[in-house]
């Protein structure tokens, strides 16, 4: 097929592009650069693409494509608070209208990147695709937005499918240290104290960045009636963990690493397990393949092999929030994340 990726330059996006290459899709990006210098351990592929913030998209740039994979947003928490509304103009508005121009231009497969942060403060109990949302994030009610608005333009020609990815982790060249066994992993590797900035009480799914970039593939790939106008949680159901036993994880495979509590660590209201049966189930070509365990080793190694500093991962450069706060800082872009006309951009990396 031929496919347009959004966000292509993006954590998951760099290992998702070449695994549709590899199955013999042909792959263009479009991606805004924000993060082009943000490489941690390339090289980053190169594809055909276009330079272009999400909001300024065209028909043009959709006209010719069989599908449409759709990653490119303000990628968590708390980038979504760093301004709410421009969480909902990126994540929710350009979205919706993406898959309007889609729809339009005779695109017949939209793949959503959702999440599973959109059943936000649950508790304890198991939550499926048919459970209640209960976002307590600007990023959780924005994806919720875009999957109820893009739901209702499925018909017989235009087939929208939207995966809830649990919490990501492991290496992408394009590394985020803000996800929690991320950024777990590379306490203990450059302190030895693996730091919990919560009381370690909240459940979290896990799934490792390229299990979740199979699931896109696969979903791709899936017959329509397997998939069409469907919602998929994307993991494992083994792969529910309280936060301390995440922790406990990591302090098994970094040496001389232990525990830690922030000061005012306490606990958070983002709390949720979830079944990812469906996914399996529906789609039986998504087989994944990881564990928390093994993508603590896999970090541990990564960050051994490439010389992992406290100043790198508490550093503004792979630290989303902290880097965009840096553009905006130093005059790259505006306060709407747009590139200012005629600004230096930092050079790309990898």
């Amino acid at each position: 097929m031929r496919v347009l990726l959004t966000g292509h330059e993006g954590y998951i996006g760099t290992v998702l592009a070449p695994m549709l290459r590899g199955a013999g899709h042909d792959v263009s990006g479009l991606d805004s650069g924000l993060f082009a210098a943000c490489t941690y351990a390339g090289p980053v592929a190169d594809f055909p693409s276009v330079r272009k913030d999400i909001r300024e998209i065209v028909a043009e740039d959709v006209a010719g494509f069989d599908a449409v994979i759709h990653l490119a947003a303000l990628s968590n928490d708390p980038l979504g608070d760093l301004n709410p509304a421009l969480t909902a103009e990126i994540n929710h508005r350009a979205a919706v209208r993406l898959a309007e121009l889609a729809k339009a231009a005779g695109v017949r497969r939209f793949i959503f990147s959702s999440s599973c942060s959109n059943y936000g403060a649950a508790g304890d109990d198991m939550l499926d695709e048919t459970s209640p949302f209960n976002p307590v994030t600007p990023y959780g009610i924005s994806k919720v937005k875009s999957e109820q608005d893009i739901g209702a333009l499925a018909d017989d020609d235009f087939t929208p499918v939207f995966l809830r990815s649990a919490t990501a982790y492991g290496v992408s060249p394009r590394l985020r240290f803000d996800l929690v066994i991320n950024n777990l992993v590379a306490w203990a590797f450059t302190t030895g104290r693996v730091l919990l900035k919560s009381d370690g009480t909240p459940w979290r799914p896990v799934v490792h960045v390229g299990d979740i970039a199979q699931a896109f593939l696969a979903v791709l790939e899936a017959p329509r009636e397997s998939v069409h106008n469907e919602a998929f949680n994307v993991g494992r159901n083994e792969e529910n963990f309280r936060i301390r036993e995440l922790a406990e994880i990591v302090v098994e495979t970094v040496p001389k690493s232990r525990i830690d509590y922030a000061p005012d660590a306490g606990p958070d209201v983002r709390c949720y397990r979830v079944d990812c049966s469906k996914l399996a189930r529906q789609v039986p070509a998504f087989a994944p393949r990881w564990t928390a365990a093994r993508g603590v080793a896999e970090l541990y190694q990564a960050y051994r092999a490439n010389g992992l500093t406290l100043d790198d991962f508490e550093g503004a450069r792979f630290s989303r929030i902290a880097y965009l706060r840096a553009l905006m800082a130093e005059g790259h872009v505006d306060d709407s994340l747009r590139w200012r006309a005629g600004a230096a951009r930092p050079a790309a990396a990898g």
